[in-house]
Parts: C-alpha cells; sequence; structure tokens
C-alpha cells in the first residue's frame, strides 16, 4: 500500500442494509473534536473559534503544515486569488487532503502528517527559495472553524480551501511535493529578464 492510499479518505458509501453511514454533521464534529485534541486548552480553542472563527492551534503531534505562498498556488490554479476554481485544483491536485487558506497572508497551508517538516527536510530546504516552508513542533496555525469553506471577499477571513472531511485526514507528503514541483516549472525564473 502506498503511502497516498494510506492517508486518502474512502469515498462516501451509499446507505443500505447493513452499512454504517454517518452523517456529514457527525464527521464535522468528530473533525473538530481531532483539531481541538491538539490544544492544551480546547476550550479556550473553542472560544476563539466561536468569538473569532479561527483558533490558534499547535503543530508538530497530530498533523504539520506546509506553507506554500499564494503566488505558487495560484501559478499551478491559474488564478488571481483565492476563487472555487482555485480550491478545486487544490482538491483534485492534493487528492482532498485538507487545505487552510489565508487571504491576508497570501498564503495557504496544506495539512500535513507530524513527521512530515523531518522526515522531509531536504525537500524544505530545497524549497526555500520558493517560500516554502515547513511548520512543524514549535510553530502554531491559526486554524478556521471546521464550517468555514468559502472564500468571503468582503472579510477576507481564512477558510478552509480544501475543507477537512474527517478527523485525520491530511495531504499525502507526495501529493504536496509534486504541487510544489509542478508550480515552481510555472514561476518566472529568479533573476531573469
Amino acid at each position: 500500500m502506498t503511502e497516498n492510499q494510506k492517508l486518502r479518505a474512502l469515498p462516501p458509501v451509499e446507505a443500505s442494509p447493513g452499512v454504517l453511514v454517518h452523517p456529514a454533521s457527525d464527521r464535522a464534529l468528530a473533525t473538530e473534536h481531532w483539531l481541538l485534541a491538539t490544544h492544551r486548552e480546547p476550550r479556550r480553542a473553542r472560544l476563539e473559534w466561536q468569538e473569532h472563527q479561527l483558533a490558534v492551534l499547535p503543530l508538530g503531534a497530530l498533523f504539520s503544515a506546509c506553507r506554500l505562498p499564494a503566488r505558487l498556488v495560484l501559478a499551478l490554479a491559474g488564478g488571481t486569488g483565492p476563487s472555487r476554481e482555485v480550491d478545486a485544483v487544490l482538491a483534485e491536485v492534493l487528492e482532498g487532503g485538507p487545505v487552510i487558506c489565508d487571504p491576508h497572508g497570501h498564503r495557504y497551508y496544506a495539512l500535513v502528517p507530524a513527521t512530515m517538516p523531518t522526515s522531509w527536510r531536504a525537500a524544505f530546504r530545497d524549497w526555500e527559495p520558493a517560500g516554502v516552508e515547513a511548520l512543524g513542533r514549535g510553530a502554531y496555525l491559526g486554524v478556521p472553524r471546521v464550517d468555514l469553506t468559502a472564500y468571503d471577499p468582503r472579510t477576507r477571513a481564512s477558510y478552509w480551501s480544501v475543507p477537512m472531511t474527517s478527523a485525520a485526514t491530511l495531504c499525502a507528503p507526495l501529493a504536496v511535493a509534486r504541487l510544489i514541483t509542478a508550480a515552481q516549472q510555472l514561476l518566472p525564473s529568479e533573476g531573469t529578464e
């Protein structure tokens, strides 16, 4: 079994006798609890979601993040800013792995296994000139509520560009690497005329 197959969510199953189906609301609640489990004070993080729609969660235990500059993502997606089209491209390229968009910071965050910053250390060094950064132990990430899944041009608030469909469903490292490599090839070379 490949790493992509291990991390990929199964497709939805239709209800039939003997098949247990979990509604989307149950999966969203499980995802919420899983994300909050990273925080020392889950109630405080939940309050941040209620008051600010964003909770600052520690990385490196259950998951880490790969910070991607918007220009890299937009080069691949062919967009000019956050949009449903860009979100759809990310969902396809990252095989449904969760991504957070920060329109204010002009960044996207692919949520990856907690070990990726260390196990892919050499690759991240190679990607540094493109502005890609691994965020793991000791780093924190502003994570939007799980129901914020569309870009709002009025508020420009962070949202789930690709929603987390189930607890512990993350981007496959190889899919993230392919995205970065393909996008780098589309960007104009630095220092050329």
